[in-house]
């Protein structure tokens, strides 16, 4: 991607007046998305591409967090007070779109225009949530994950139902039978593996040791050995 193209704004999902707290919070939510345990990584982008991605938004964060860089990037691509261009995200489509009295007039390439696209869509992957210390060793020390303690991990990261059937691809019904151990209306036990396996990926948990801990307490459940 060449520098004219590169729109360190649109990097991070951000105004180009966004305070320094908004600037770390883009960069934060940002890196979230593309982290090793997003499970958009798996169906969007290849470990190369994510890099790429990933190098762009440290780029865009070493400049935007510096007030002499960022001055110096938006006086040169025409960003003043009275020139300002704002993207905005519609939610209809997933796509950043731009303002049309922008004062860039340049034309964006088509791997910056996949490349938002895909913050855009990874985005949707990021969690945001207030950090509890106690809790957060509680869940470091687990070795069992109950229905009802992968229900309490869910909530307390601020995840609605809605949001953990669309990052999972299970459906809602699925979900609550898990967080209620309701076992008997569960498929069969690979399925349900691969369920709570990527219920785990979503809450940026241990994939392997939640879904063999659940799928340990499934099997005793129904009498298995």
């Amino acid at each position: 991607m060449e520098n004219e193209h590169k729109n360190y704004y649109e990097i991070l999902e951000l105004p180009v007046d966004a305070s320094d707290e908004e600037i770390h919070r883009g960069y934060q939510r940002a890196k979230n998305a593309y982290s090793q345990d997003s499970l958009a990584l798996y169906s969007l982008m290849s470990p190369e591409e994510c890099n790429e991605v990933l190098n762009l938004i440290e780029e865009a964060y070493t400049i935007l967090s510096e007030p002499n860089k960022r001055r110096q990037y938006d006086t040169a691509r025409g960003l003043g007070d009275h020139q300002r261009s704002f993207t905005h995200y519609d939610p209809a489509t997933q796509f950043i779109k731009k303002d049309e009295e922008h004062s860039l007039g340049q034309q964006r390439s088509t791997t910056s225009n996949k490349s938002m696209t895909k913050i855009v869509a990874q985005n949707r992957f990021a969690l945001e949530f207030e950090t509890d210390a106690s809790f957060e060793k509680e869940i470091e020390q687990a070795t069992e994950f109950t229905g009802e303690f992968l229900r309490k991990i869910r909530e307390y990261k601020k995840v609605e139902l809605n949001r953990m059937a669309d990052m999972t691809k299970v459906s809602k019904t699925y979900i609550r039978n898990i967080e209620d151990e309701a076992f008997d209306k569960l498929p069969a036990a690979v399925y349900v593996r691969g369920f709570v396996y990527q219920y785990a990926k979503s809450l940026k948990l241990n994939p392997e040791l939640v879904a063999n801990s659940f799928l340990y307490r499934l099997k005793k459940a129904k009498g298995d050995r």
